[in-house]
């Protein structure tokens, strides 16, 4: 904007004060908006970051709220181990509504023809009734209902990954437990898919009759049977009536063990997990919203440099500080309005996206909505990140007279702004922290994240320093390209710093996450599957464990059998107080949530170590006690002498805790959090868990021909293979790491967003120095490789800081967090160098190709 235009925007009537500034800044601002490109991409990114998170969250929300119904299988799911669901509770739920009966177990099935264990899977098995599915439909590949296939005999639908494990087709019959089952069609989908435990195994539909022939439902089984409600109107329920009836049945019958899930929350512990998740992410894109903060300082103070001539001369019109603060935080907020609106729509854009490329693979349908929390999140998000980086260049200049920026312009003088602007910028991130702990679940992880990022940003700002002072200090080399670049290095127009700061903390995530990722893998791969047992030996009848026993001992001679008698309860109260009033650390509430794993013995499990209290003795005749893990006993307040009610087949048993013990639950060993003098239990219809381990590897013939005796000697034992079992956890930790990943290149993306702006900046003063250079003699090769080796060595010092901070996070987490051993992996370190290299390269050499096309004739004689 020109002096002549600028006196006669200014001296024209233009109405109210703020109006004509509003028109003097859309005048300023013509020409300067590419200028300040990178402030919007910066706020449009981070906020759609957010804005995406929050998005998906509401969707999934959503989805559970409209498909909860067909996901459950109705209102409300009573369920309990071991027992079918009491008569009493059954009558009052059908005097409710609609009922169904379900029982869920794993169960082995056995191919007749196969041999050397090749005839024999995992599955996971279903039985019904016949009123099942109460909502949704049963999809079959033949168009038939599940009904007309399963009732009246022996039949089966089954997973086609079954067919395909035992070489079987439509129309074969399998053995499960005693009885003999055709599998009579072929499974599309099942509307309540996601209700049931965590599958390690194609699934396997069959009547509850067949179930009760096939012998696998005796007498301490892992079955859990579940009777389902659907309400008449139930869609018109609100959460609060949905309750009411659980808490009736509770209190209507207290010591039946029962759990109540309803259709809020078809998929137990899915809502935590999905808001755990999402706070996470969301934090990840708050990151990467204060590296493009980076972006958004660095465009505004090159954007009022080049204003310098500008501002002086409003102020020698007569223009006040306050106006001048006026006109640019007006034309900062018509750049950061639409970077926030274009990140909303981004953002509320994703779950659609998603459902329409990805639908067909998820295990629930998104429900795409505007949240008024997650729109409002993203705009305060963008507003107080935008204030936090803009008030601190405009506060620079607001109290500066026209002479004194004439001055600073030559000079480089670098100034604080006035307290009330740094005021404001603290007041503004004291307003970030606070919205995000706020929101947050987890203020503890919150904090760390916060004080985390806060502190990397410091190291990595360090990092830019250092580098300045050190290439400074460096002796002249003799190559000239070198000298130009560490002097580039060196000088105030450095880039030290904001490349530190920009690629710094993205990479530093990249490699963490490479790390725990490799890490991890390593622990559940070789590691893990070295100390583990090879095969876990369920539902072994208390007649049959001595049988057993002999048999792997004569047919497998380098192998160790551990047994444990187990059954299932769930804890009601601890120390008088019911588990539903106990306010748990997030770490410790999953043992008061359904069902836990019980056992008694006369001696301390391997695996375990006393650390308070003392074990009992072998032949205990007094009160129930129980031994307790050390751990989770001090994140729930329990010490000896405490006592616990845990529900076992309907029946409340009060015992007192008598030791506390460490685990070694990493070994895989068998062990409980809860161990029981055998006096409390012994009389309880139970069934025997078992590990067996190899000392030496058998080949795969000869351990399926084991397998496949002793599923054949005993029908109702159900084998899991460990490495089965470790590979389907890998799948999931592999894509939550991808999830992670993901959002790590958001913040990357922002960095290099910030280097992009960063050395556009940059480009006219080496526009500059590149004329005289080749006016005193330098050629096109000399400046591109002084361009070069700088851009290297600032990208390489990034990468090595980048590689040690991850290193170090990737280390604390494993070891401390995680308790596994940390792994290093090259391929990490490689790839963060290269990663660094290349961006540097890509955004550097682009402008260095302007550089060097520049005329020196047109820049010396503006100059």
């Amino acid at each position: 904007m020109t002096s002549l235009a600028l006196l006669e925007a200014a001296a024209r009537p233009a109405g109210p004060t703020w109006l004509r500034l509003f028109r003097i800044a859309l005048r300023d601002l013509r020409g300067g908006v590419k200028r300040l490109l990178v402030l919007v991409l910066s706020v449009t990114l981070g906020v759609a970051a957010i804005t995406a998170v929050g998005a998906l969250t509401d969707a999934l929300e959503a989805g559970f709220e409209r498909q909860g119904r067909q996901l459950l299988g109705g209102d409300l799911d009573i369920s309990r181990i071991h027992e079918r669901v009491p008569m009493a509770v059954a009558a009052v739920l059908a005097a409710k509504g609609r009922t169904g009966e379900v029982a869920t177990l794993r169960a082995m099935v056995r191919n007749p023809q196969g041999r050397d264990g090749a005839g024999q899977a995992l599955v996971e098995l279903k039985a019904v009734d016949g009123a099942y599915p109460l909502l949704g439909e049963v999809m079959l590949a033949d168009g038939r209902p599940l009904q007309q296939v399963i009732e009246g005999g022996a039949r089966a639908v089954v997973d086609p990954l079954l067919l395909e494990r035992l070489g079987l087709e439509v129309g074969d019959r399998v053995l499960l437990g005693e009885v003999e089952v055709e599998l009579a069609a072929t499974l599309v989908s099942e509307p309540d898919k996601l209700s049931g435990q965590a599958s390690y195994g194609p699934r396997l539909l069959i009547s509850l009759a067949t179930l009760g022939r096939s012998g696998l439902a005796g007498a301490g089984s892992l079955v859990r049977w579940h009777q389902r409600l659907l309400l008449p109107r139930g869609e018109n329920l609100d959460a609060l009536e949905l309750q009411a009836i659980g808490t009736g049945l509770r209190k209507s019958f207290p010591a039946a063990g029962l759990n109540v899930a309803d259709r809020r929350e078809p998929v137990p512990g899915a809502r935590q997990a999905v808001e755990r998740f999402s706070q996470f992410l969301t934090l990840v894109g708050l990151t990467s919203l204060l590296i493009g903060g980076l972006g958004i300082a660095n465009a505004v103070t090159a954007y009022l440099d080049r204003k310098r001539k500008v501002i002086a001369t409003m102020r020698a019109l007569g223009a006040t500080s306050s106006d001048v603060l006026k006109i640019y935080a007006i034309e900062t907020s018509l750049l950061v309005l639409p970077g926030i609106a274009a990140g909303l729509a981004i953002g509320l854009g994703v779950p659609s996206l998603i459902g329409a490329s990805l639908g067909a693979a998820l295990p629930i349908g998104l429900e795409p909505r505007i949240g008024i929390g997650t729109v409002l999140l993203g705009i305060t998000y963008g507003l107080l990140v935008a204030a936090l980086f803009v008030l601190w260049p405009l506060g620079r200049i607001e109290e500066v007279r026209g002479a004194v920026l004439f001055r600073d312009e030559l000079a480089g003088e670098s100034r604080l702004p006035r307290w009330p602007y740094l005021a404001a910028t603290i007041a503004a991130l004291a307003l970030l922290v606070g919205v995000a702990l706020a929101t947050s679940s987890d203020h503890r992880l919150t904090l760390y994240v916060i004080a985390g990022v806060g502190g990397v940003l410091a190291l990595f700002l360090g990092l830019g320093w250092s580098l300045q002072r050190l290439a400074g200090a460096v002796p002249r080399p003799r190559r000239a390209e070198l000298a130009i670049a560490l002097r580039n290095i060196a000088g105030p127009g450095s880039l030290a710093r904001l490349t530190s700061l920009s690629l710094g903390l993205g990479l530093g995530i990249l490699v963490t996450v490479a790390l725990v990722d490799r890490s991890l893998m390593s622990e559940l791969g070789s590691g893990l599957q070295g100390k583990a047992p090879s095969y876990y030996l369920l539902d072994i009848g208390r007649r049959q464990i001595d049988e057993l026993s002999r048999r792997i001992a004569a047919e497998a001679p380098g192998s160790r059998l551990s047994t444990a008698p187990m059954l299932r309860g769930r804890l009601v109260a601890l120390d008088g107080r019911p588990v539903e009033e106990i306010e748990a650390p997030e770490e410790a509430q999953w043992v008061l949530r359904g069902d836990r794993g019980l056992t008694f013995a006369a001696d301390p499990p391997t695996g375990s170590t006393i650390v308070a209290g003392a074990w009992w003795a072998p032949d205990h005749a007094g009160e129930p006690l129980v031994s307790f893990d050390a751990e989770l006993a001090g994140q729930l307040g329990l010490e000896v002498g405490s006592t616990l009610v845990v529900n076992v087949l309907g029946r409340n048993v009060t015992a007192r805790i008598a030791n506390l013990r460490t685990v070694e639950w990493e070994e895989l060993a068998i062990n409980f959090v809860m161990i029981f003098s055998p006096n409390t239990l012994a009389a309880a219809p139970y069934n025997f868990l078992a590990t067996l381990t190899y000392d030496t590897p058998p080949t795969v013939a000869a351990e399926g021909r084991l397998m496949q005796g002793l599923v054949n000697a005993f029908p109702n034992v159900t084998a899991i293979r460990v490495k089965d079992a470790i590979e389907a956890v890998n799948g999931i930790i592999e894509r939550v790491l991808m999830a992670i990943r993901l959002a790590s290149g958001v913040t990357l993306l922002a960095g290099a967003i910030v280097l992009a702006g960063a050395l556009a900046t940059a480009e006219q003063r080496r526009t500059y120095q590149a004329v005289v250079l080749r006016v005193l003699g330098a050629q096109r090769r000399q400046i591109l490789l002084s361009h070069l080796a700088e851009y290297a060595l600032i990208a390489s010092a990034v990468a090595f800081a980048a590689i040690t901070v991850g290193t170090a996070a990737a280390y604390a987490i494993t070891s401390w967090v995680m308790d596994v051993g940390f792994v290093f992996d090259w391929r990490a370190v490689a790839q963060s160098l290269a990663l660094a290299l290349a961006l540097m390269l890509i955004f550097g050499l682009r402008g260095t190709s302007r550089v060097l096309k520049a005329r020196p004739m047109s820049h010396l004689e503006n100059e």
